[in-house]
């Protein structure tokens, strides 16, 4: 499977592992409930490790734990909830976070340069087939009125 980060549609190393499941080894990511539950277990694996928040997660229950996680993805279960626009805004000014921040679930297009200017910068559209649209849609604007993160 591919994504886009850093505006170039690269193959994704990373594998989302469900709540049940038990990690195979290479890059993974988990849910922050699952985090918060086996977090020493999981820091002992080989590969890197990521957290999938949703709207109603708080990204201060990671801030601590940011220096051991190379990925938050954003998991948008509808395109009309914005506070993960929060929560990666935070993410980037608050606890100056330097690793991936990924869109993934139900956005939209249109949203993907808003994103990018709260500190997104890889994007997992539902359709492998939306990837160029997606990648158009990071350069709908030349000119800014407000400062980003980026």
């Amino acid at each position: 499977m591919q994504i886009i980060k850093d505006k170039k549609i690269i193959d994704d190393t990373w594998s989302y592992i469900a709540e049940d499941a038990e990690p195979k080894g290479g890059d993974i990511s988990v849910s922050l409930a699952r985090w918060k539950k086996d977090k020493q277990q999981l820091l002992k694996s080989s590969g890197k490790l990521g957290v999938r928040i949703r709207p109603a997660d708080s990204v201060e229950e990671i801030a601590a734990d940011l220096e051991h996680i190379q990925l938050v993805e954003l998991d948008f279960p509808s395109f009309a909830d914005g506070r993960l626009f929060s929560h990666a805004w935070l993410l980037r000014s608050r606890y100056n976070y330097q690793g991936e921040i990924r869109a993934t679930g139900h956005y939209m297009p249109d949203q993907v340069y808003y994103l990018s200017r709260v500190g997104v910068n890889a994007f997992n559209p539902e359709k492998a087939e939306h990837l160029p649209l997606v990648l158009s849609h990071l350069n709908d604007f030349t000119v800014n009125y407000q400062s980003s993160v980026n």
